[in-house]
């Protein structure tokens, strides 16, 4: 899954959250899925970091 695409369905949830959208059990598993997102968001920013980071070494 690409950032922008986790990025889209995190908003998803978060509105589905703020609008009461979601049962109990519904509200569990979007959760769950938000924190799957949204390690997958931090990872994917985390190698983008570190390999800008080595470009940058790489030019010194």
């Amino acid at each position: 899954m690409k950032y922008e695409e986790a990025i889209k369905e995190l908003e998803t949830i978060v509105s589905q959250i703020e609008k009461n959208e979601l049962d109990i059990d519904e509200l569990t598993v979007r959760l769950k899925e938000a924190q799957r997102l949204i390690k997958l968001c931090k990872d994917k920013l985390y190698k983008t970091d570190e390999k800008i980071k080595a470009m940058l070494e790489d030019e010194r």
